[in-house]
């Protein structure tokens, strides 16, 4: 009898906030699709339950109706980092592993395979994530690549959409067979169009130096260029004379123009207008107005550092950009420095580059930050929402209170 797999958060989530302030870490976006489903295309006739955070419980219950959510169920559990990148050499690996033997990468542990009997060598931090007593297991080590800090997500995205496309593709459902009029395709093997699509004429799709997928019912308007890799997800509107560069994952329903380059927009999320976004992670129900700009690389061309949990941390890298957590708004205008982090529900305005980290529920600009009121934010995230005809939950609401408890210690203005 095959195990259930447990997809777990252990305390690296930590280090890729503000991102999973709101979701937990498989929820999260590197190429085509998030980790969790990346996860269920590889073992698709296996039954998962899903560890997270205890104040994620009620929204993942709420949204996997069908799935057990923080539970031991089963005499025999394969346990999985939620930040690992799954692939085939991986899935090999994780196969022939067998019962007590700890997979590690870097001194983290990627997976392990438990009987009934050695539940007890699970633990858990007092934050409520996932750690295993294992000083009585033998350990095996892998190169499987792992998400340890936002930027990953953004160095390992054209690959992955690159794995994702050969994946998802061969097999697909709802590819269209309309024949666009003037839409220029190279390598047109290497795009796949869904059912649904509107496509206007003088649109470049250019899949030479990777593929490009674009889901269904996406309306793509005229004089727009998209490089490969990239891909475009679900019910997304990508406005004229937008340039959509290589190494670039748009989500479901999110309103895009101006240029974007080696990012990632998780969902519902919009940037309209004229502006360069690059080597950055933007959330959920974000808004970026007029002109919104971020400098993904220092005058010195030197290496960036990011502030992750209040401390500098050295990317090893030169192209570092933005990393926004969900419901933050900017106004037109508004430029920031390389290597940004910005919390969740910021709302930003006024001249001049803002602070390289921005905490959650800030209000204003460089001249004058202060707490933005909760009653306020909540209001506000509940007008976006039904702007897309969707209703905030309780459970929605009662997360973005404990993000606001969370982290109101960083807001000391």
């Amino acid at each position: 009898m095959k195990p259930a797999i447990m997809l777990f958060e252990d305390n690296g989530f930590k280090n890729l906030l503000p991102l999973t302030f709101l979701r937990p870490v498989y929820e999260l976006r590197c190429g085509i699709l998030p980790l969790k489903q990346k996860f269920e295309l590889y073992f698709p006739k296996s039954k998962f339950i899903f560890h997270c955070r205890p104040y994620l419980e009620n929204i993942l219950k709420e949204k996997y109706k069908k799935s057990i959510v923080n539970e031991f169920n089963g005499d025999s559990i394969l346990f999985l980092n939620g930040r690992l990148l799954i692939n085939k050499e991986l899935v090999n690996e994780i196969k022939n592993l067998k019962e007590g033997i700890i997979l590690t990468n870097d001194n983290q542990i990627a997976a392990i395979k438990l009987e009934r009997n050695n539940f007890n060598h699970v633990k858990f931090n007092d934050d409520g994530s996932l750690f295993f007593d294992d000083e009585n297991f033998a350990k095996v080590i892998t190169n499987a690549k792992m998400i340890n800090y936002p930027w990953d997500l953004i160095n390992y995205n054209g690959e992955e959409i690159i794995n994702d496309f050969k994946l998802i593709a061969k097999n697909h459902t709802k590819k269209t067979t309309t024949k666009y009029k003037a839409v220029e395709t190279i390598n047109r093997k290497n795009i796949l169009i869904c059912k649904g699509t509107k496509i206007e004429p003088f649109v470049t799709l250019d899949a030479s130096e990777g593929p490009i997928f674009i889901d269904e019912n996406v309306n793509i308007m005229s004089h727009v260029i998209i490089k490969g890799p990239a891909c475009i997800g679900k019910n997304s509107l990508i406005k004229a004379h937008t340039s959509i560069y290589h190494n670039t994952s748009i989500g479901e329903v999110c309103k895009i123009g101006g240029e974007i380059e080696n990012s990632i927009f998780h969902s519902y999320s919009n940037k309209q207008h004229e502006g360069f976004i690059g080597h950055s992670y933007i959330g959920s129900w974000v808004n970026l107005g007029a002109g919104t700009t971020n400098s993904d690389l220092k005058n010195d061309y030197g290496i960036v550092d990011v502030f992750i949990n209040n401390e500098k941390v050295k990317t090893g890298h030169r192209f570092v950009g933005l990393f926004m957590g969900d419901y933050s708004k900017t106004a037109i205008g508004t430029v920031f420095n390389t290597g940004t982090v910005v919390g969740i529900s910021c709302n930003l305005f006024g001249y001049g580059f803002p602070p390289k980290y921005i905490p959650s529920f800030t209000w204003g600009g460089i001249n004058n930050f202060e707490e933005y009121k909760l009653e306020k934010a909540i209001e506000v995230a509940k007008v976006v929402a039904s702007r897309r005809n969707i209703q905030l939950t309780d459970n929605d609401i009662n997360l973005l209170k404990k993000v606001f408890e969370l982290t109101e210690s960083e807001r000391k203005f």
